[in-house]
């Protein structure tokens, strides 16, 4: 159910109602009793839940997924970068 927002005409009061889209829009400012008009807002704004969405499925993996690769790649050079050393210090022996 959403909720609609009235301005009294009167007595310039605004408010929010939470009311079925079946209901008819309220007429009368519960504070003076004044004529009201329904606003048009700007609403919550559509929220998509499930796969198959670009800023679920692929914004965020593909981030993920470099940063997994950057960091494998780093660990990689380190290592190797550590083994050189061991192979250069026993050799020196």
């Amino acid at each position: 159910m959403p909720t609609y927002d009235y301005k009294c005409l009167k007595c310039d009061k605004r408010f929010e109602f939470f009311q079925s889209m079946k209901d008819e829009p309220l007429e009368n400012c519960p504070d003076c009793n004044g004529e009201l008009k329904r606003l048009i807002g700007s609403g919550a704004g559509a929220i998509f839940k499930g796969t198959g969405f670009y800023h679920t499925d692929y914004k965020n993996s593909a981030k993920s997924s470099d940063a997994k690769g950057s960091e494998k790649t780093k660990t990689t050079e380190k290592i190797s970068k550590e083994i050189k050393t061991e192979k250069k210090s026993t050799t020196d022996k």
